[in-house]
């Protein structure tokens, strides 16, 4: 409850909440030997062009809202929207049994390098054995071509699994760094208490 400041009025609540969280950078050198499992019969994944940004800032809540994904939902719309339209940006959406599961974005502007700027299922395909097959589409569809490595990071804000399957697909850790993040609460996020700076 908000106290009354001594000039009288009400306390207006507080328009951010501060959290802090661990950060993982990763890397991977080498191309994996075999790219493996695969994504099963009724799992599709398409190559989205430069989406609209409510498109996007809906992929963003629904796959992003329990781990706190903000950055590009308060992103200025002239901003996002030179962002998506980057040729060197690929989204890959998943839909299984043509409903929307998951999303991953490839960024090839550091080239050689790739970076996996996100990757994520919507919370009803997670636990289905679809995270691991579809991240090594994401793989796979980096190599492709003659890249010399892959970067990614994740961060305590992240599913649990998130840094285990990363490294199970092959990326090794760099560094972790704590980070300081100013999350507007007008997201709506359902902040744990032990990510609250």
């Amino acid at each position: 409850m908000f106290g009354q400041p001594r000039g009288g009025g009400m306390q207006e609540p507080p328009t951010i909440t501060r959290v802090s969280v661990a950060v993982t950078f990763l890397r991977m050198n080498e191309r994996p030997a075999a790219f493996a499992p695969s994504l099963p019969d009724n799992a599709t994944v398409t190559h989205l062009r430069a989406p609209s940004n409510e498109v996007y800032r809906d992929l963003q809540k629904n796959v992003g809202g329990p781990y706190l994904w903000w950055l590009r939902r308060v992103m200025p719309d002239a901003q996002l929207t030179t962002v998506l339209r980057n040729p060197q940006l690929g989204i890959h959406l998943l839909t299984v049994d043509g409903e929307t599961a998951g999303f991953y974005e490839l960024d090839a502007t550091p080239w050689p390098i790739v970076n996996l700027n996100y990757f994520g299922l919507m919370p009803h395909a997670i636990g289905k054995g679809l995270g691991y097959a579809f991240l090594q589409h994401a793989l796979a569809n980096a190599w492709s071509g003659p890249i010399r490595g892959m970067t990614v990071n994740t961060c305590t804000a992240d599913h649990p699994r998130a840094l285990p399957t990363y490294e199970r697909a092959g990326f090794r850790r760099m560094k972790t760094i704590t980070e300081v993040w100013n999350i507007p609460n007008q997201l709506g996020f359902t902040i744990p208490d032990h990510l609250k700076a």
